[in-house]
């Protein structure tokens, strides 16, 4: 019999940014088989220049979620990192400490508010992964950024989409529990896009999850995450 499937556990509390349900356990609303993956050509590092230089006329999907806080909206930058190997580009993501106090636990890109001393939304993703997992500045080529998403818990967050060559990493366990990859691939392939919908705190609430399974370990990729990447999925299809 074979081991069985690690499911990491999604928390459940009512911390800010964590929803008091395991949004695995959401039914699937739909699947988007009927819409076109992204051809394999268009996935090279030299064709995202050239789409990210020139950009098509396109609209984002989705420009974000409901809100569940009163707060005001904070300011925020992520780094999208698409790491260079040999068989074809992979997207850096982290798995959140459960000691944050927001999204703990859950998949993200590494990222987090604007400091008063950082010029722009790309200054905030560069120091903010340079804090998180170790990414060096130096070795990171900034391709440009997707449109703001703004997330239930109250931050205005700007994707910023980067090309970075494989190197060690330095984890900050204060911040992240993990680090792994996934294939731009399979994230650029809507037939791996769940829809989820559920009624709660007296709406209906709809996000997207992209669930990959890395040997034994699934990485539930939902909510903002899933949104940020549906948008890139959006920009490479226009």
């Amino acid at each position: 019999m074979p081991p069985p499937v690690q499911r990491p556990a999604v928390p459940t509390s009512g911390a800010v940014g964590i929803p008091p349900f395991d949004p695995r356990q959401v039914p699937i609303h739909g699947r988007d088989h009927h819409l076109p993956s992204i051809p394999t050509r268009a996935q090279t590092a030299q064709a995202l220049r050239t789409r990210f230089a020139a950009p098509p006329p396109w609209q984002p999907e989705l420009r974000g979620e409901p809100a569940f806080t009163q707060r005001p909206l904070a300011a925020a930058a992520v780094l999208m990192p698409l790491v260079q190997h040999d068989d074809g580009l992979r997207v850096l993501l982290t798995q959140r400490s459960h000691r944050l106090s927001s999204h703990s636990g859950q998949v993200a890109f590494p990222g987090g508010r604007s400091d008063p001393q950082d010029s722009d939304a790309i200054a905030t993703a560069l120091r903010e992964a340079w804090e998180e997992v170790g990414l060096l500045p130096e070795r990171t080529e900034v391709l440009g950024s997707l449109p703001l998403y703004t997330t239930g818990s109250a931050f205005a967050v700007t994707p910023v989409v980067a090309l970075i060559t494989p190197q060690p990493l330095q984890p900050n366990p204060d911040e992240v529990a993990q680090v792994f990859e996934v294939p731009l691939s399979f994230l650029l392939n809507p037939a791996n896009h769940q829809r989820h919908r559920m009624h709660w705190q007296g709406q209906m609430r709809e996000w997207f999850a992209m669930p990959y399974q890395d040997g034994q370990k699934e990485h539930f990729i939902w909510g903002a995450t899933a949104g940020m990447l549906r948008n890139l999925y959006r920009f490479m299809a226009a």
